[in-house]
């Protein structure tokens, strides 16, 4: 192998879940013994003999930033080997979980472990995309990949935090999420767009914490 592609090498690490790049990562089912749920379309290579069945999130309707109205289509990823994911050449950002609960724009869920359990949430406003956010609150022990376009920010929740809810991607799910009436006009909005973003106010006690991109969906 020639020196300019020693620095790309696989790097393995004994860890069920490691990060090869910004964005690429690798799952090693074999470790953990657990499938993993995928994006459908988000696996790039795997090694060894991994089986692929297809299941739905169990979606009723659009995801935001999806103008399909089909739901979110996830494969499920069994056996002993390894799988590496990706989606358009977003950040990746593996986040685990130790008994704690967050919630995640399911436009953001790249990945996570079966061994998680999870819901689907619906937050309803006007102006909202699609006239919702759809949202998946996870909980338990276990990764999820979140992707994002571009590095992210962690903010505290404090009694005036405001999000955009086009940027938003995570947040404590002990946070409190209220549709805001403040609405602001967006230049340069494209054809058909009604050129309005709707806030979402987040409440919580100390700890609670949101993720947002530097792009709106």
């Amino acid at each position: 192998m020639s020196a300019a592609l020693q620095q790309f090498k696989e790097t393995p690490t004994g860890q069920r879940w490691t990060q090869q790049n910004k964005k690429l990562v690798r799952v090693d089912l074999g470790i953990g013994g657990q499938p993993v749920l995928a994006r459908q379309g988000s696996m790039v290579l795997y090694q060894g003999k991994v089986d692929f069945s297809y299941k739905g999130a169990g979606f009723s309707g659009r995801i935001v930033g999806n103008a399909t109205g089909q739901e979110m289509q996830l494969m499920r990823c069994t056996g002993q080997g390894q799988v590496f994911l990706a989606e358009n050449s977003t950040m990746l950002h593996p986040l685990e979980l130790q008994g704690d609960a967050v919630c995640v724009s399911a436009e953001n869920v790249l990945a996570f472990d079966e061994s998680l359990t999870y819901e689907v949430r619906r937050i309803e406003g006007h102006g909202i995309p699609g006239g919702a956010l759809f949202t998946m609150q996870f909980q338990g022990t276990g990764t999820i990949v979140v992707k994002t376009h571009g590095t992210p920010v962690v903010l505290p929740v404090t009694p005036t935090t405001f999000a955009d809810c086009n940027a938003v991607v995570a947040w404590s799910a002990a946070a409190q999420v209220v549709v805001s009436s403040q609405v602001r006009m967006r230049r340069n909005a494209y054809p058909g767009d009604t050129g309005e973003s709707v806030n979402l106010q987040f409440r919580g006690a100390p700890g609670n914490f949101i993720v947002v991109q530097p792009y709106e969906v």
